[in-house]
């Protein structure tokens, strides 16, 4: 059992949102579980058709095309999705989590064998990135460029904000173009949206996405996963006397570390939510982490419970924008927890250095900036 802070839960109980100021911009938080997912669906009155400003705070300086498929509603959102879901879906192929496991056990041997390891540079960035190569069909030496980025991607890759990620996608892009092979980059130069080929700008929104949406999410999950399993050593032991468990446990694990606390939408049209109006045209955002910890929906929700069912967390989202990488995300967090059943006997935390979210409106704990620990072998 652990005590998991919830900045959000007076003012969920009380009034249901949250003003968050960004700079000049307030945005309204949903703060419900049942209202989170009501708006998740509502893409006409909570509209994701809006580059640079799905993400919170904007992206209006790192980027300079949309993300794709989530910078759009439907039914544009659903064509573009069916393009590259069955890429992602690839995720739940036996042979695909074969390889996961292998290159999981390939590391944290590596890290038994050390006297010590930092975690979130030193094992869940390497880790994302190679697990990443391999959704993506290509070689290991290219994850070694996305490790050497560092976490924040469109700070760490060779250029100043995004301009170094987009020099690299476009790099890819023409080595796809010029002889096309069966990687991601191929796919979408290959690809056609309703009978014509993508330009550059649709293959660059897909790969924006795909490289950002996803990697500190990742990181800072797994880096909060091994910090559990060293100070909660009963609930290594929990899982490594039922394999079965593992499916339950990392979906608990997702719900309450969720690293993205919130995400923008657009109101087209003036509307209201609880009682507070919202402008035409300016956001509110859905607030995952505080929908996670609803004691509405989950009991007793600060609480890790490893067996928890139902568990009807929105980590990967809700609605028509659910996340393409969640089967990759879960074969990734079931693949660790089961090679540290086999291969870890016990965890210990050298030094950590929490990282925290802090805001106008909150501060909510988010994982480690590091975490220093040694691995012991079964």
């Amino acid at each position: 059992m652990t005590d998991i802070p919830d900045p959000f839960r007076d003012t969920r109980r009380t009034d249901g949102v949250l003003s968050c100021p960004y700079g000049s911009e307030e945005i309204l938080m949903i703060l419900r579980h049942e209202d989170v997912r009501r708006a998740a669906k509502d893409w006409k009155t909570f509209s994701s058709d809006a580059p640079f400003r799905v993400p919170v705070p904007s992206e209006e300086d790192l980027r300079t095309m949309r993300q794709l498929p989530i910078e759009v509603d439907p039914p544009e959102h659903t064509d573009y999705r069916r393009l590259v879901e069955p890429f992602f879906l690839r995720a739940r192929e036996p042979a695909f989590q074969a390889r996961i496991e292998t290159l999981i056990r390939d590391m944290l041997r590596e890290a038994i064998a050390r006297e010590s390891i930092e975690v979130v540079n030193g094992f869940s960035l390497p880790l994302q990135s190679r697990a990443l190569a391999v959704l993506l069909n290509l070689p290991q030496t290219e994850a070694d460029v996305w490790i050497n980025w560092g976490i924040h991607v469109f700070h760490g890759a060779g250029g100043s904000q995004g301009a170094g990620l987009e020099a690299y996608h476009h790099a890819q892009f023409d080595r796809a173009a010029a002889n096309p092979g069966d990687d991601f980059f191929s796919l979408l130069t290959q690809a056609t949206f309703r009978g014509r080929p993508l330009s550059r700008e649709e293959m660059m929104g897909f790969a924006n996405l795909t490289f950002a949406g996803g990697r500190d999410t990742i990181i800072h999950t797994v880096a909060c996963v091994i910090h559990h399993l060293a100070t909660h050593p009963a609930d290594l032991e929990f899982l490594r006397e039922d394999r079965g468990r593992i499916i339950h446990a990392s979906e608990e694990f997702f719900r309450v570390f969720m690293p993205l606390t919130h995400i923008g939408r657009v109101c087209p049209v003036e509307t209201e939510v609880h009682g507070v109006k919202v402008e035409a045209n300016h956001r509110v955002s859905l607030g995952w982490a505080s929908a996670n910890l609803d004691e509405q929906a989950f009991e007793s929700p600060g609480e890790i419970r490893l067996d928890r069912k139902p568990n009807p967390h929105v980590s990967f989202g809700f609605g028509p924008h659910l996340c393409l990488g969640a089967a990759h995300s879960r074969t990734v967090l079931r693949a660790l927890l089961a090679v540290c059943c086999d291969e870890v006997g016990g965890i210990r935390v050298l030094g950590a250095r929490n990282r925290v979210e802090q805001t106008a409106a909150y501060d909510r704990p988010l994982g480690f900036d590091s975490l220093l620990v040694a691995m012991e072998p079964t």
